[in-house]
């Protein structure tokens, strides 16, 4: 049986052989023990790395307004988890915040820009993705003043707790956005991070890697491609699609190296070389 997403888990356990969050005493070995501190990620997109360093592998990605808990800081590096998937890892102390705002909206639109002043000829900040999360302040007319400095384009915006309502719509929005390993906005995401970002925007919590929506996502159902439905989440070892009718694939992928459409049995023709057959069907809807 599969554990619950959070289980020490590596990727999910906030612990290392020299420190450990505190609630996992007596669960885990650790030189010391502490309490985290939570940040607020302030920067687009904050690479959450294996490593402290620029250079090391990116396991996902933090968007902007996502809160992340710290446990150790050193050399302009802060380690600790994510607060939305658990997720742990490593992130530039210089895109955290321990200012926190509460969020008050959640970008709309598949990108957007974050200006200095409400006026479009003004400088341009950020710019932020599908899904982050932003606390609004004050409103001038079409545009909204954000926390931590900036105005956005009310009408890219959504107040929550309101969703969009089609999570695989969601999904097709990112057609053409170019594939990358461990990315989850619109410059670049991998085929899981596809699923848990656009499942994001229409309120539904997904764990962050395939072996986990593979567990935890839907329902299984028969491995049958002449009965797939709209939302079928198919799996491969590794690799992770949406079916946007009852032949058609989407997902993100490094054999288009972006997020492609392509008919569901000529891709599990192609993938069967790298990645061996189907490994089950889970649906969503």
């Amino acid at each position: 049986m599969a554990s619950e997403p959070g289980s020490l888990d590596k990727r999910l356990t906030p612990a290392r052989g020299d420190i450990a969050a505190a609630h996992l005493k007596g669960q885990v070995e650790a030189q010391r023990f502490v309490e985290g501190a939570p940040h607020q990620v302030i920067a687009s997109a904050a690479a959450v790395r294996r490593a402290p360093g620029d250079d090391a592998m990116l396991e996902t990605q933090a968007l902007f307004g996502d809160t992340f808990t710290v446990y150790d800081a050193k050399d302009g590096w802060a380690w600790g988890q994510m607060e939305s998937d658990a997720y742990v890892g490593f992130v530039s102390a210089a895109s955290l915040s321990a200012e926190i705002a509460a969020p008050t909206h959640a970008v709309a639109a598949l990108r957007t820009y974050v200006f200095s002043r409400p006026d479009l000829k003004s400088v341009p900040l950020l710019s932020l993705s599908l899904t982050s999360q932003v606390g609004v302040i004050e409103t001038d007319g079409k545009w909204s003043k954000i926390a931590h400095g900036g105005w956005i384009y009310t009408a890219h915006l959504r107040p929550l707790p309101l969703y969009a309502t089609d999570w695989v719509g969601e999904a097709e929005r990112f057609l053409g956005a170019p594939y990358l390993w461990g990315g989850k906005d619109s410059l670049g995401l991998d085929c899981s991070g596809l699923i848990q970002t656009a499942m994001a925007s229409a309120g539904i919590s997904a764990p962050r890697d395939t072996d986990m929506q593979e567990a935890f996502v839907g329902k299984p159902v028969t491995i049958d491609l002449g009965a797939l439905k709209r939302g079928d989440l198919v799996f491969w070892k590794g690799h992770v699609g949406v079916m946007l009718d009852a032949s058609r694939l989407l997902h993100a992928n490094a054999h288009h190296m972006m997020t492609a459409i392509e008919p569901v049995r000529e891709a599990v023709v192609r993938i069967k070389d790298a990645a061996g057959p189907v490994t089950s069907i889970r649906r969503t809807m």
